[in-house]
């Protein structure tokens, strides 16, 4: 099974924390991935098309919530055959299951300006439980007179051994090609405003 490693979030201070509904944009964020294969070499790449949104609470962090997707078929590691390799029905299978999916269960507040996410990751047709590290890079106020954030963090966990009798989940190594998968989030998200939607 996979065990959650944990990350640290650094809070700005208390009169600069973002509050609100935040929605991901794309065009200047970026997720990656890498997968060690053949318990060698990592592969390495990124989603092309995500979409997210951060439900933040400066007030009360441990109310906020994240949530991501991505198109596992916009996985792009830079060659084409490994390209349909990591989509296809081996790993990510993505004509099945085209969508990768991460929620947030619960913010932990770990004092000292530091926090955890927990929540889960779906592949294919399993929940994997992770937690995700965010690290509050920037906020500031574009031209148009909106709210944005930037963020960047990682999601790790580790594949290891089922205990006796225990059955790994199906599914469980759809990313992996050996022990460890990482998610690397470079995010910059724009607060909406009442009544809009995206």
């Amino acid at each position: 099974m996979f065990h959650p490693e944990e990350a640290t979030v650094s809070r700005p201070a208390p009169h600069e924390e973002p509050t609100g509904v935040y929605i991901i944009d794309p065009v200047r964020s970026a997720i990656g991935f890498s997968a060690r294969r053949a318990m060698i070499a990592d592969v390495r790449g990124n989603f092309t098309d995500f979409e997210g949104l951060l439900k933040l609470d400066g007030a009360r962090p441990t109310r906020s919530e994240v949530y991501l997707s991505a198109q596992t078929g916009s996985a792009d590691t830079g060659c084409r055959e490994r390209d349909a390799y990591v989509t296809g029905p081996e790993l990510l299978d993505s004509a099945t299951f085209p969508l990768l999916s991460f929620r947030s269960t619960g913010v932990l507040d770990a004092g000292d300006d530091r926090l955890r996410l927990a929540g889960f990751l779906r592949i294919k047709d399993v929940e994997l439980p992770f937690h995700l590290g965010l690290e509050l890079r920037a906020t500031s106020r574009d031209a148009y007179g909106r709210d944005r954030v930037g963020f960047a963090g990682t999601l790790t966990a580790r594949r290891s051994a089922p205990a006796p009798g225990e059955n790994p989940a199906p599914g469980a190594g759809v990313l992996l090609t050996g022990d460890r998968v990482k998610l690397t989030l470079d995010i910059c998200a724009v607060r909406t405003r009442p009544g809009q939607s995206r």
